[in-house]
């Protein structure tokens, strides 16, 4: 099955016009190739979709969080209007308190599980970046793949300036970049992914 999987990708991305495969010389000792992985992260649907999946996530929680906090304001608003040193005062002192860290400890929590998953999305995408890489790398016979900056300077903006002058790659042939296969190759195993996760879930 995984054989035929890879063969249904090679199909996939055969009609591609770059990297076409040339006849081999003797004077072709090596070829090489550039992705723009900055690229595929920001502007591939399937990363994008599950990018979007954690920021609602936080954007309900952050909805949930202010009702918390309301609440906690209206206890703490209620404890200074009770006399210092009565039983009510110290029950209402307590329920504060224990408010407060329950608030914190979550905070932490939720704070952790968006970080992991904000990590996990990142390292799962690249190690399918990485693997469509190798797969496009050994099918057209290249022997170095380098990452580049397909972003174009905007002189209104220092930072962009300064991601331009510091580009490892000042130039490369249009036919060297594998950007828009491996977004290809991507397309298929988060297919097969999604479908996994689908028929786990049932």
């Amino acid at each position: 099955m995984r054989f035929i999987g890879k063969v249904a990708i090679a199909m996939a991305i055969g009609t591609l016009s770059v990297l076409a495969p040339v006849a081999a010389s003797a004077e072709d000792f090596h070829r090489i190739a550039v992705i723009d992985v900055a690229y595929i992260f920001k502007n591939h649907p399937g990363i994008k979709a599950q990018v979007t999946q954690v920021e609602n996530e936080l954007k309900a929680y952050d909805a949930e969080l202010t009702e918390k906090r309301e609440a906690l304001k209206q206890a703490a608003a209620q404890l200074k209007t009770l006399k210092v040193g009565t039983a009510a005062y110290t029950a209402q002192e307590e329920q504060v308190a224990s408010m407060e860290s329950k608030l914190r400890l979550e905070m932490d929590r939720k704070r952790k599980e968006l970080q992991a998953a904000e990590a996990r999305i990142y390292f799962d995408n690249y190690q399918r970046i990485a693997a469509g890489v190798k797969f496009l790398a050994q099918h057209y016979k290249i022997n170095l793949v380098l990452r580049y900056n397909s972003e174009d300077m905007d002189l209104e903006q220092g930072d962009s300036v300064i991601r331009g002058v510091m580009k490892n790659v000042v130039y490369h042939d249009e036919s060297l970049d594998m950007t828009k296969g491996v977004m290809q190759y991507l397309d298929q195993t988060l297919k097969v992914a999604a479908g996994k996760s689908d028929s786990g879930n049932k």
